[in-house]
């Protein structure tokens, strides 16, 4: 029984994403990959009454511009970024190994801890309203 829950809320969830994004390419392709990253990932709890809400939040970005919206563009928009900002290529890999043994302490520090903030911000997002978001 268990089993079909899941699905059922992996199904909703992501039909849910596809309706709030309107099936834009880069941001339905980011919210698949979350959404079944999330899936996947070992130790996750099956929380129904996040999934609830997480699908009401859903819907009410996909019925209008408003704040929701926003704040699921912005949050997909970061993950593509932070995934696809430097694609992997030769030449980047060559030219990252050659300055990373020039790099300085801030830099690398500054490079570990670049979405540390970002992170923090949306566990908070989703503690104070119940969701499911990544």
């Amino acid at each position: 029984m268990a089993n079909v829950e899941i699905i059922h809320a992996y199904r909703h969830l992501y039909r849910g994403l596809l309706h709030a994004v309107q099936f834009s390419k880069p941001a339905r392709y980011v919210a698949r990959d979350q959404l079944r990253a999330a899936f996947r990932r070992d130790g996750a709890v099956f929380d129904p009454q996040g999934v609830a809400i997480t699908i009401d939040f859903l819907d009410a970005a996909a019925r209008s511009r408003g704040p929701e919206h926003k704040v699921l563009k912005n949050i997909l928009m970061i993950a593509y970024y932070r995934l696809h900002s430097h694609p992997p290529s030769w030449k980047n890999i060559k030219i990252d190994a050659q300055t990373r043994k020039k790099e300085t302490e801030f830099a690398k520090h500054a490079r570990e801890t670049a979405y540390k903030h970002y992170d923090m911000t949306i566990a908070m997002l989703n503690k104070s309203m119940g969701l499911c978001l990544r």
